[in-house]
Formats: C-alpha cells, sequence, structure tokens
C-alpha cells in the first residue's frame, strides 16, 4: 500500500522543519526485540530526513510488562520514555494528546508531526493538527489501523514498509545521519577514540579524545557533546561532565585530566 496524500494546499518541508515524533506503545508494538530495535532506528532516520528531531517520545504503561521492557529498550535507542501508569485500556491516549497539543503552542513549535499508533481516537488531534498547516505522517500495524485515520493524515504507512521508506533516495538525504548519538553509543566512540590514542602514542587528553571522536568512521552522527542524547533528553553542558558520567558508570578513570581504560 502506498502512502496516501490529501489533496490539500501542498505543504512544503524545509531541512530546518522540526519533527516531532510520538509513540503510543499500548497501540503498536512489536514482539521481537530486535526487531523493535531495528523498527526504532529506522523510525528516527526517516523522520531525521525531514528535518531536525524533536526528542521523540513513547508512550507506555509500566503495570504492563511487555511495554515496560519494550520501553527499556527504546530509551537505548535515545527515546524519550513518558510512563503512564493507569489501569485503562487506551490510558497513553490522553497523554500523548496532551503533550502534542503543548508542543503546538510551544516556541519553536513543530512543523511535521510523526506518529506512531492506529487508533481512532486520535482522529480528533490529527484533525486539529492539520487545521494549523501542520504535516501529519502516521505508521501503524496492519489489522489495527484506522481507516479515518488514513484518510485524514498527510502520509499514511504500515509499519512494515518502513524499511523500504529508509532505503528510498527519494525519501532519505545522501547526508543523512541522526542528528544525535545515543548516550551508549557515545561511550563505544569515546573508548574507541581512547585506544586509538593510545595507538598512535598519545595522551588521552579532553582536545585529543574529542578530536578523535568526530572523526569516527563508526560513528559520523557524533560532532560534539550537544549530539549526545540522554534517555530522558537532558543534555551535557560540557564535554568534561560527560567524561566524568563514563568514569561514574566505571567504563574508564580518569587521572590527572587523563582518560584511562580499565
Amino acid at each position: 500500500m502506498q502512502a496516501i496524500h490529501l489533496a490539500t494546499k501542498p505543504q512544503t518541508v524545509q531541512p530546518d522543519s522540526l519533527v516531532y515524533v510520538g509513540w503510543d506503545l499500548q497501540n503498536v508494538s512489536l514482539k521481537q526485540p530486535n526487531e523493535l530495535q531495528k523498527f526504532a532506528k529506522e523510525l528516527l532516520i526517516f523522520c531525521g530526513s525531514k528535518g531536525n528531531l524533536h526528542s521523540p517520545h513513547v508512550y507506555y504503561n509500566s503495570q504492563h510488562k511487555n511495554q515496560l521492557a519494550a520501553n527499556n529498550i527504546l530509551e537505548k535507542v535515545g527515546y524519550k520514555g513518558v510512563n503512564v501508569p493507569i489501569a485503562k485500556k487506551n490510558s497513553a491516549d490522553h497523554q500523548l494528546i496532551l503533550d502534542c497539543l503543548k508542543t503546538v503552542v510551544s516556541k519553536p513549535s513543530a512543523d511535521i508531526f510523526t506518529f506512531v499508533l492506529g487508533d481512532k481516537d486520535y482522529v480528533g488531534l490529527i484533525c486539529v493538527l492539520r487545521s494549523l498547516g501542520k504535516k501529519v505522517i502516521i505508521f501503524a500495524q496492519r489489522g489495527s489501523e484506522s481507516k479515518k485515520l488514513m484518510s485524514i493524515s498527510d502520509e499514511f504507512y504500515f509499519v512494515d514498509q518502513l524499511p523500504n521508506l529508509v532505503s528510498s533516495k527519494a525519501v532519505i538525504r545522501k547526508d543523512s545521519v541522526l542528528p544525535y548519538i545515543t548516550y551508549d553509543d557515545a561511550v563505544e566512540c569515546l573508548i574507541e577514540a581512547i585506544k586509538t590514542a593510545l595507538s598512535q602514542g598519545k595522551r588521552a587528553v579532553y582536545p585529543t579524545i574529542d578530536k578523535l571522536m568526530r572523526q569516527s568512521q563508526r560513528f559520523p552522527n557524533y560532532k560534539g557533546v550537544s549530539t549526545i542524547h540522554k534517555p530522558h533528553a537532558t543534555k551535557f553542558s560540557s564535554f568534561s561532565k560527560f567524561v566524568a558520567a563514563v568514569e561514574k558508570d566505571g567504563k574508564i578513570k580518569l587521572q590527572n585530566e587523563e582518560m584511562l581504560l580499565v
């Protein structure tokens, strides 16, 4: 099935557009952890090709072990988990809708809203967003999609269509990389840089390591400490504070401002 495009006023997507990502885990999830992680990463790449990513949010109910486990996987990839521990079938709906409306009135406001859901309860939200000139993209699972959502969104896809969208040259810019790096990947990049410095006979001090991290071919999305994305969307104010956090996690140790492997 191809994306559904409505016959409305054309919307121009600019490279500097702000892209909101909201995922209702109660509504759409993947049972296998590797499939879930793969979809989550590809979704960020897809959204990153549309503009600058707003912190991606995933809504879940920690009272359900499967949702809690899925959220833990998604937070490691770079999503911000929003726990809605209410004993109702669609408890995440109202919180996601409320947060989206807050985003709409904030400055700067998101230009593109990408959702992973299929519940007809979101029809009102989508109508409001489109009336405000926002572009809406929806991903849903086959068999659980709302026909109404399909008809009112700018683009509608099924979850299993994402791999083809990511590999399509028409969707992804040639230079497209995630605009941030997850904390776990940043730690790996740091350790890799320390090993490289030692192999070159250099001291693993802050300027040297930061430079080597920026040159990493394995982690091209690291462009400085400001690109490191912690699970709850907060950022490190300096490279030294990132290094201190890694030391606290027991990954490295500092000695006279030189980084040592443990």
